[in-house]
């Protein structure tokens, strides 16, 4: 039987049950400090797919993107990254400073770094390496 991406998303976001918030929120969190980008990225567009003209609506839309910005940087497409970085804080920059237990002036400020290593060297070093790795934190 073949298992459709929501369903498998579904059972992926089950081992992030965490107090208060969507599991799928929850595991966009886990998956990212793990580096695993890509399914930060898919777990999270689960949940923003069904209301993405909410009001949360860019505010998941920028979370994706950041994971993706860190997709493009594992696949060293230095480029890319940067631009995805930029439509990021573009849209959650039209939220408060603290969000949905986020702290998006850390996040702003997180990404703001990341594109000052990649336009200070032109583009032609990734600062993404195992020693030098993005977290993010939800608060309680």
């Amino acid at each position: 039987m073949r298992v459709n991406k929501h369903e498998r998303i579904a059972e992926l976001a089950r081992q992030f049950a965490a107090d208060g918030v969507d599991p799928r929120y929850a595991g966009y969190f886990v998956l990212f400090n793990q580096q695993k980008f890509y399914e930060a990225h898919d777990i999270l567009e689960d949940l923003w797919l069904p209301d993405r003209h909410g009001v949360n609506g860019n505010f998941y839309k920028g979370l994706i993107q950041l994971a993706g910005a860190f997709v493009h940087l594992q696949k060293n497409r230095l480029r890319p990254s940067a631009a995805l970085f930029k439509l990021a804080q573009a849209n959650l920059e039209k939220y408060p400073s603290s969000h949905e237990r986020l702290n998006l002036a850390a996040v702003q400020l997180l990404m703001a770094g990341w594109l000052r290593q990649l336009e200070k060297n032109n583009f032609a070093v990734n600062p993404l390496s195992a020693s030098h790795v993005p977290q993010l934190a939800l608060h309680k």
